[in-house]
């Protein structure tokens, strides 16, 4: 526990989920997952990260969890999924499903870079906050290793302007290549990608950062020069509502939006289209 008593997690190894849903039925699943699973899959040594929303696809539910090792994660894996909380609930959430088996197994791209201790305890289960913030996912597909290059030219490319926007980046990480621990839940395999998180206040923000990147050509440069060498596609982004009970949340509150009602352009979407 730290001074505020939070669990401190190590979290060397992080799943980031991916769950397509049946229609209509993602909010079935959040109510369930952050009044049943979050304390019970903690409490085998896990770390419940974040829970989200797809702000651009209703019927898909995105999570992080967390481990401090290969190992560990079979070991917990294994104590949550045989234990009684999965055994009584399981039914319940896997009628909501269609497909949970998206699954990036990734490791922090950099010694420091992965997620920081939340700074703020996770509400009550009954709590009503709503979170405004929005999280984005940033995947990218590589041609090769991540540390052969790429990780690189993120930090000294890609983040500079992502912050210049606006955008507080969060977090960035690599495909872990070990093998799968826990067979029984399948991860994408042979994939090589790195992801990055960034974080803004709310849409607002979030819309206004993204016309900046629109307006500075280094962007497009540095998008279209990747592409050419380094990634196998456009980046993946995904923007993500946190739940209620997410960790990763509002706490921080960067780049506020101080104009009311300030219209969430379009064109902010064209920079995670290129």
């Amino acid at each position: 526990m730290d001074e505020h008593d939070r669990l401190v997690h190590d979290d060397a190894v992080i799943e980031l989920r991916q769950y397509t849903l049946q229609p209509g039925r993602r909010e079935e699943l959040e109510r369930l997952f952050d009044r049943e699973f979050v304390e019970p899959q903690e409490m085998v040594g896990m770390h419940v990260i974040g829970q989200f929303r797809d702000l651009d696809d209703d019927d898909r539910y995105v999570w992080l969890r967390g481990f401090p090792s290969m190992a560990a994660r079979a070991a917990s894996l294994d104590a949550f999924y045989t234990g009684p909380v999965w055994q009584r609930h399981r039914d319940a959430a896997n009628a909501t499903m269609i497909d949970s088996d998206n699954v990036l197994l990734l490791r922090p791209a950099r010694a420091g870079s992965g997620f920081r201790a939340a700074p703020a305890a996770r509400a009550a289960v009954d709590g009503a906050r709503n979170q405004r913030s929005l999280y984005v996912a940033g995947i990218c597909s590589l041609n090769s290793p991540a540390e052969e290059g790429f990780t690189d030219l993120f930090d000294t490319a890609f983040a500079p302007l992502l912050r210049a926007s606006g955008a507080e980046l969060v977090a960035t990480y690599l495909t872990d290549p070990s093998p799968n621990t826990f067979p029984r839940l399948p991860v994408r395999e042979g994939e090589r990608v790195f992801v990055w998180f960034a974080r803004y206040a709310d849409e607002d923000h979030w819309a206004r950062a993204t016309r900046a990147l629109n307006e500075d050509p280094r962007w497009r440069d540095t998008l279209v020069e990747a592409m050419l060498g380094d990634l196998t596609a456009a980046p993946t982004m995904l923007r993500l509502g946190p739940t209620v009970r997410s960790e990763l949340g509002d706490a921080g509150r960067v780049g506020a939006t101080t104009d009311a009602g300030r219209d969430n352009d379009a064109e902010a979407e064209l920079a995670y289209a290129v």
